[in-house]
């Protein structure tokens, strides 16, 4: 991707992000009012075109539209930018409120239409249509050849679509419906990542309220977590923390958590011990040697028996097997990288055996996550290799071993206004996603499900 797209990200970071959305086939149609304006903008002279001051058109709908230039040293965008629209679902007593306009032309509220263009010939290089209000989710398209061009499908980040071919040269679609277009990929077009329903996260908007009010007076502690009894102990050998300085580590916290959801069921919380046995296929006869002195699997198998118990307990004891609820399918290999200010694309292999997913594409994952299976939320552990050779200069180096370190617990979902959220929950605090992904760059996060409930009572 060019610059020029980097600084116009950064231009529409400027306005909120909200809006209860439109399904895609209902998204008014702007295809007359392209063809009306490709003369004087789309097909006009780069000179002339960027003359001309920002206009406001009306849909046959009623919806305005801004149309306008953004130009950087070798390009320039025509934008159709839409009116964005703002509007809530029912949440619990407070009423819906109706979609209704907001005055702002963000440039990627739904139903936007944009093109690239070149300065120096006026061709046109780039499409791209927002079908839903958020920065972050869109198509575009490419010239291919006098017949054809290619489409792409965005999340985050991630292509769920890749140089799909479309049976119609580039400059038709400056006229043609997008129904009309979306038609020509078939079944080939997975719309249901860019139709969420808000009402399908009221147990995971209420979880995060209940365990937001329930941080307050935790504190962390290296080691530590609550057992069974409700005392404070050391993980590694159960000792009773002083009362002064009693708190939890990310690995005690994340069992805070399910003790939390599981307790109002059970009436009692985890035992500690069995939550640091081996679960499933992990290491080789390489690391079992060092099992004892480096506990490379402690973050993997901790978590891996939280979810065991948690998706037995509140679906099944057929769910306790790690193929059940470890996440091993994604929907997207390419991914977009931020590299000093330019975004790139680079290829993603998804599901590693031994260490989960790159940390560059948890965002899409946890995204169409969110979309395939909105009634669960994750627990991760962080992993890299860890370890210095030895060799002849450094005596006492040890081998290099993936070691998973970190646990924390992930709740992807769509809020009341239908915007898409990740909260973190790790160390006995709320953090940022975007603080939680820039932490560990080259990291590779494991991931297992966990049942999404509203009662919460640690």
């Amino acid at each position: 991707m060019s610059r020029f797209l980097v600084v116009l990200l950064i231009f529409f970071n400027v306005f909120p992000i909200f809006g209860l959305d439109l399904p895609v086939s209902k998204i008014p149609d702007d295809s007359l009012l392209r063809i009306k304006l490709k003369d004087s903008w789309l097909t006009e002279t780069p000179a002339r075109a960027l003359a001309k001051q920002p206009v406001i058109e009306y849909l046959p709908s009623g919806e305005r539209v801004q149309i306008r230039t953004v130009e950087s040293r070798e390009e320039f965008m025509v934008l159709f930018s839409r009116e964005l629209m703002r509007g809530r679902i029912a949440v619990d007593d407070n009423p819906e409120i109706p979609r209704r306009a907001t005055g702002q032309f963000p440039g990627w509220a739904q139903g936007s239409w944009m093109i690239t263009r070149k300065k120096s010939t006026g061709e046109g290089t780039l499409i791209r249509i927002f079908l839903r209000s958020d920065q972050y989710t869109y198509i575009q398209f490419r010239p291919f050849n006098s017949e054809k061009c290619q489409m792409d499908a965005v999340v985050y980040g991630g292509y769920i679509v890749n140089s799909m071919p479309i049976a119609v040269p580039f400059e038709r679609l400056y006229s043609m419906q997008l129904n009309d277009i979306l038609k020509l990929t078939g079944n080939k077009f997975p719309v249901k990542y860019f139709e969420p329903e808000p009402v399908y996260y009221r147990d995971s908007r209420k979880l995060v309220a209940n365990v937001r009010g329930s941080l307050k007076g935790l504190r962390f502690a290296d080691d530590g977590a609550i057992d069974e009894n409700g005392n404070y102990v050391f993980i590694d050998n159960l000792q009773r923390q002083t009362s002064v300085s009693a708190g939890l580590n990310c690995s005690g916290f994340t069992k805070w958590l399910i003790d939390g959801i599981l307790r109002p069921v059970t009436g009692t919380r985890l035992s500690i011990t069995p939550l640091k046995a081996p679960f499933g296929e992990r290491g080789s006869s390489f690391t079992e040697r060092w099992e004892q002195s480096r506990d490379p699997y402690f973050g993997l198998d901790w978590i891996r028996n939280l979810a065991s118990e948690a998706n037995g307990i509140l679906r099944s004891n057929s769910y306790r097997k790690l193929d059940e609820f470890e996440v091993r399918s994604d929907n997207f290999s390419l991914v977009m990288v931020n590299e000093n200010r330019t975004f790139v694309t680079l290829s993603y292999p998804g599901f590693l055996r031994e260490a989960g997913y790159g940390i560059e594409g948890l965002y899409p994952l946890l995204y169409t996550l969110a979309i395939d299976d909105p009634f669960k939320f994750y627990l991760a552990a962080v992993n890299t290799e860890i370890g210095a050779p030895v060799t002849q200069t450094n005596l006492r180096g040890a081998p290099r071993l993936r070691q998973y370190f970190h646990v924390a617990a992930l709740v992807p979902y769509f809020d009341e206004y239908g915007v898409f959220r990740i909260v973190v929950f790790e160390s006995a605090a709320e953090t940022s996603f975007n603080g939680f992904r820039g932490r560990y760059p080259g990291h590779y996060i494991n991931l297992v499900q966990i049942p999404t409930v509203s009662t919460f009572d640690p």
